[in-house]
C-alpha cells in the first residue's frame, strides 16, 4: 500500500508540470494580456472583462506624461500603443514580468508554485492565496451541502426505485428525474427567482450573499436560519442535475447486484428481504456511490455553476476564475489552476483508497503501472 501511495504522488509532480506547461504555452497565443489591457483602459478603448477590475496600477494614473513627443506613433508589437512612450510601455512588460523571455518565465513560475507561492494578483493589491480565501466561504459552502443533500435524497430514493423496478413508482420517479436532468440549471435558478424572490409572484428569498446584513450580531439560532436561507434557490438550481445523476447511479448499481447469483443463494437459504439487501447487497452496490463521494464533493466545491453565482451573486471560486481568465489576470489564472489540478490529483488518490477500504479485494498495489 504504501508503495502505491508513494507511487501516485511522485506521478503527480509530472502531471503538475505538464498541466502548466501546456496551459502557460496557450497563454502565450492567446490574443490580449495583461499589458493590453492596461493601453486598452488607458485610451478607452477597454470595453470587455477588464472594466470589472480595479484600475491598471500607478501606470493608468501616469499616462498623460507618458506619450511621446508630439505624440508620433510608435512601433509596437501591442495593439493600440501608438503614442505612447516606449519606456512607458517598458516599465509595463517589467512590471507583469514580461521583460523575461517565456522559458525563464515559466521556470520561475514552477519554482515558485513549488513553494506555493502565486504571487499578486495582477489587477489587485492583494495576493492570489488571499484572494482564494474570500471566496472559499462560498465554494465551500455549496460544495459541503449540495453533495450531502444530493447523497442523502438520492441513494434511499436509487434504492428503493431499484426494489421497485417496473412499479407505477418507478416510473414516475423516474419521469421526474428524466425532466430535472434535462432542464438547465441557470434556466431552472431564473424560474425560482421569479417564483420565489420577488421576480413575479413570491417575495420568500434573498438574492444576494451568503447571509444578510448585520449577520454577526443575530442570535445564533438566527444565524443559522438566515444561512440557509440564502443557499436554498442555489442549492436547488446547482442540484436538479446531480440528484438525477446519483440516484439513477445507485439503482442501476443495486439492479446489477440483484440479478446475481450470491443474491438468489442467499435468498434461498430463508434471508428476508431486508437481509438481502442490506445484508449482501448494500454493500457491493454501494461500492461505485460511496468511493466516488470525495470526486463528487471536490467537483461541486470547485466547479460550481458559473451562471448560478452570478444570478444569485455569490462570489466564489468560480467567478473568480471566470473573470481572471477575461482580465488576464495570469497569476489568479495559473495559481487557481495549480491548486484545483493539486486537489484533483489528490482526490483521485482517496478516491482509489476508499474503493480498498470499502472492497479489500481490489488491489491497486498489484496491478501493473
Amino acid at each position: 500500500m504504501s508503495a502505491y501511495i508513494a507511487r501516485r504522488i511522485l506521478l503527480m509532480i509530472p502531471t503538475l508540470l505538464g498541466i502548466l506547461f501546456v496551459s502557460f504555452v496557450v497563454v502565450q497565443f492567446a490574443p490580449g494580456g495583461p499589458v493590453e489591457r492596461v493601453i486598452a483602459q488607458l485610451s478607452g478603448a477597454d470595453t470587455g472583462g477588464s472594466s470589472r477590475i480595479s484600475g491598471g496600477g500607478d501606470f493608468a494614473q501616469r499616462a498623460p506624461g507618458q506619450v511621446g513627443a508630439g505624440g508620433d506613433a510608435i512601433n509596437s508589437k501591442y495593439r493600440g500603443a501608438q503614442g505612447l512612450d516606449p519606456d512607458f510601455i517598458k516599465k509595463l512588460e517589467a512590471q507583469f514580468g514580461f521583460d523575461k523571455p517565456a522559458p525563464e518565465r515559466f521556470a520561475l513560475m514552477v519554482w515558485n508554485f513549488a513553494r506555493f507561492d502565486f504571487g499578486k494578483s495582477y489587477f489587485r493589491d492583494v495576493s492570489v492565496i488571499q484572494l482564494i480565501k474570500e471566496k472559499l466561504p462560498v465554494s465551500i459552502s455549496l460544495g459541503i451541502w449540495l453533495t450531502l443533500i444530493t447523497y442523502l435524497i438520492s441513494i434511499p430514493l436509487g434504492i428503493r426505485k431499484a426494489v421497485k423496478d417496473g412499479t407505477r413508482f418507478d416510473t414516475w420517479t423516474s419521469a421526474v428525474i428524466i425532466i430535472g436532468f434535462a432542464i438547465p440549471g441557470f434556466l431552472f435558478a431564473i424560474l425560482l427567482i421569479i417564483l420565489f424572490a420577488g421576480g413575479s409572484f413570491f417575495n420568500l428569498f434573498p438574492l444576494r450573499g451568503l447571509t444578510s446584513d448585520g449577520w454577526w450580531q443575530f442570535p445564533w439560532y438566527w444565524k443559522i436560519i438566515d444561512y440557509f436561507w440564502h443557499l436554498t434557490l442555489p442549492l436547488l438550481s446547482m442540484g436538479l442535475s446531480a440528484f438525477a445523476t446519483m440516484t439513477l447511479l445507485t439503482k442501476n448499481s443495486f439492479l446489477d447486484e440483484i440479478r446475481k447469483q450470491y443474491v438468489m443463494t442467499a435468498r434461498a437459504k430463508g434471508c428476508s428481504e431486508g437481509q438481502v439487501l442490506y445484508g449482501h447487497i448494500f454493500r457491493n452496490a454501494m461500492l461505485i456511490v460511496i468511493a466516488g463521494f470525495p470526486g463528487a464533493f471536490i467537483h461541486a466545491f470547485f466547479s460550481g455553476s458559473l451562471l448560478i453565482e452570478t444570478i444569485f451573486s455569490l462570489d466564489g471560486l468560480g467567478l473568480l476564475s471566470f473573470e481572471s481568465v477575461l482580465n488576464r489576470d495570469y497569476p489568479v489564472v495559473f495559481g487557481t489552476l495549480y491548486i484545483f489540478s493539486l486537489v484533483g490529483l489528490v482526490v483521485n488518490l482517496i478516491s482509489d483508497l476508499t474503493y480498498m477500504w470499502i472492497d479489500p479485494r481490489i488491489d491497486f498495489e498489484a496491478r501493473e503501472v
